[in-house]
């Protein structure tokens, strides 16, 4: 055998050592997964658990709100922060870090072949008053995954990147998923001029982020160059927990549908006007509150339907309401089934304005299809799961996430853990420390066997 050929054997096995070592523990494991399928596995973890929980901590600190968690919002000076702290771990790591022209940051590390990137990461913005996982474990997990290569002398095939997103949240300009939405092509110029509470445009904000404006469509992500697009997440959800499984695989991104709608009667004196000759606005909303909650309920599955606030006018203690203003939001994988629960809302709306003698419009506020997750990358997390003998469950995202944008552009799959008592965006927000240690070595796992599988001839 030629010595150059045989070089290029020894340094093909070694580089596919690490991933043909998981496929062989992922075998072995099918003969005793019942019996583990409770099994912390920390012998076999190849992430450092305790240096996880340490960055976690750490990032926890920006933002801090006396009574727990964080107050850490997209486009704010703790975020600024925060993101310095981010972008020292990457570089730490060993990554290339960019910031785009929206925003996101993206730590690279080199692959072996001229291949498609494998994109993982979350967000690390905040709502008001809210927890210290939700966008953070995907954020540092990412950044743990790079981490753990390094020390393992793992090389991949694909160009790995960690991305941190921007604005996920939305708490500034009205506009959730930002960073993502601007990377799917999906959000553009045409919302650099709205301003937050403060005044300030979105163009302000990534002019102090060090980003020019108006090269914004610059951060847009061009077609094939992404292999996938993989997400860990806490749940934000109980059935994780209630269920005692330990990893969730998201088998969609649920669609959501948003109308706000306005009950007008007639404001009246509320001493002199009798009970059989009133047009009470509230009463008739109050009404339609519950047609909505009864109509989702009525439907078999996992939709569902929120009313958020009323605000009613005149708004006086004397004075019959005249108006009654109120949103309405449905959620559900299929858009044929939102769709199907709205005819039926608007119905007996129909019915309440007869009984009330009032009239109630509803106009469109926002339309977000439905985002199907990639069955390879499915593929690679059950079988992640299964090589550490965690049991798995599948469901469905019902919160908006990044990945919903980038399935526009890419293959995606997301890990989500148990989030304890189902909480979320609340102080009150929590999970355990080996359930985030299960989600980033799935991740890791995940990883290696989709650099493994994907884009081979």
């Amino acid at each position: 055998m030629h010595a150059s050929h045989q070089g290029n054997l020894v340094r093909s096995a070694r580089r596919m050592a690490p991933v043909l070592s998981l496929l062989a523990l992922w075998t072995a494991s099918f003969s005793t997964f019942s019996a583990q399928a409770q099994e912390p596995a920390t012998a076999r973890f190849h992430i450092n658990t305790q240096r996880l929980q340490g960055t976690l901590e750490k990032l926890s600190e920006f933002g801090k709100n006396p009574e727990g968690g964080v107050t850490r919002l997209g486009f704010s000076e703790t975020e600024m922060a925060a993101r310095e702290y981010v972008i020292g771990l990457m570089k730490q790591a060993g990554l290339q870090v960019r910031v785009d022209p929206a925003g996101n940051i993206f730590g690279a590390r080199a692959g072996s072949e001229k291949l498609p990137i494998l994109l993982f990461g979350s967000h690390i913005d905040s709502v008001l008053h809210g927890g210290n996982y939700d966008g953070d474990l995907g954020s540092l997990g990412a950044i743990e995954v790079i981490r753990t290569l390094n020390d393992l002398s793992v090389k991949t095939r694909h160009p790995l990147e960690v991305v941190i997103w921007t604005n996920e949240e939305g708490n500034h300009f009205g506009l959730t998923t930002l960073g993502s939405g601007v990377a799917a092509g999906e959000l553009g110029p045409e919302n650099l001029n709205r301003k937050d509470d403060q005044g300030l445009t979105l163009a302000d904000w990534l002019r102090r982020y060090g980003q020019d404006p108006a090269h914004l469509t610059d951060a847009r992500i061009p077609p094939k160059t992404l292999a996938a697009f993989l997400e860990l997440h806490i749940e934000q959800g109980p059935n994780l927990e209630e269920d005692k499984i330990p990893i969730g695989v998201v088998q969609g991104i649920v669609g959501l549908k948003r109308w706000m709608c306005s009950a007008s009667g007639f404001a009246n004196h509320a001493g002199t006007t009798p009970m059989n000759r009133r047009k009470d606005a509230l009463a008739a909303a109050s009404k339609e509150v519950l047609a909505v909650r009864d109509v989702v309920r009525a439907e078999p599955g996992r939709q569902v339907g929120t009313v958020g606030f009323v605000k009613v006018e005149p708004g006086a203690v004397n004075v019959i309401p005249g108006r009654a203003q109120f949103p309405v939001e449905l959620r559900d994988l299929d858009t044929a089934v939102i769709d199907r629960m709205w005819q039926r809302i608007q119905e007996r709306f129909k019915q309440i304005d007869q009984e009330e003698n009032v009239e109630t419009s509803c106009t469109p506020l926002d339309d977000v299809e439905p985002a199907a997750v990639a069955p390879a990358v499915k593929s690679a997390i059950y079988a992640a799961g299964k090589s550490l003998g965690l049991a798995t469950m599948d469901l469905p995202s019902g919160a908006v996430q990044d990945a919903q944008k980038i399935a526009k552009i890419a293959p995606m799959g997301m890990i989500f853990v148990p989030s304890h008592d189902g909480i979320s965006h609340s102080p009150k927000e929590f999970t355990p420390w080996q359930d985030c240690a299960n989600g980033t070595e799935v991740l890791y796992r995940s990883i290696l066997l989709l650099d493994n599988q994907m884009n081979r001839l």
